[in-house]
């Protein structure tokens, strides 16, 4: 089964030992990077070293469009013959949006709004970081289409750390 799944940082090794995943996503600030789990090949590991921010912060390393096109380009690369792992420090929102990118990407154009929707039902908490996901939509020339999505459902439930969410993708594409 094609499944990308997103946890936080807690929950990292107890999902390598699950679902061993071929494919390990880490979007954490730079000081918290974590190293390559042995179970990973290292040239599978996507390690973006990013903030949670939307807008300029002292101190903080704002999100580019560099790394979103290497989350792409990783994405692409990824066969789908076994899970993808897709963490941040709390599973809601860098993760999310990197999920959701990826997702869209492997989906027809004007799928947007229906993967948020399915999103929303699977991850309540899902609160995509808007700027990545800006950048991804450029990238992917949706018009607009992915902010216009994450904007329609609108924002996730408050909570300090999402849980482990399962996105398989036949069912998030169809």
């Amino acid at each position: 089964m094609s499944l990308i799944l997103v946890t936080p940082l807690s929950a990292v090794d107890r999902a390598i030992a699950q679902y061993r995943p071929s494919h390990l996503a880490s979007l954490l600030s730079p000081g918290y990077m974590i190293d390559t789990p042995q179970s990973i090949v290292p040239a599978n590991h996507l390690r973006l070293a990013l903030h949670d921010i939307a807008t300029p912060a002292d101190g903080q390393v704002l999100p580019q469009a560099t790394q979103v096109d290497e989350l792409i380009a990783f994405g692409r690369a990824w066969d789908m013959a076994a899970p993808m792992l897709v963490h941040c420090w709390a599973g809601v929102s860098r993760s999310m949006a990197a999920a959701f990118i990826l997702m869209c990407d492997r989906a027809e154009e004007g799928a947007e709004f229906s993967i948020a929707r399915k999103m929303r039902a699977r991850a309540p908490h899902a609160s995509p970081n808007r700027l990545i996901v800006r950048f991804a939509d450029a990238a992917l020339d949706r018009d607009g289409r992915m902010i216009q999505a994450l904007e329609d459902i609108g924002p996730g439930k408050f909570v300090e750390e999402g849980v482990p969410v399962e996105f398989p993708l036949e069912i998030m594409l169809r």
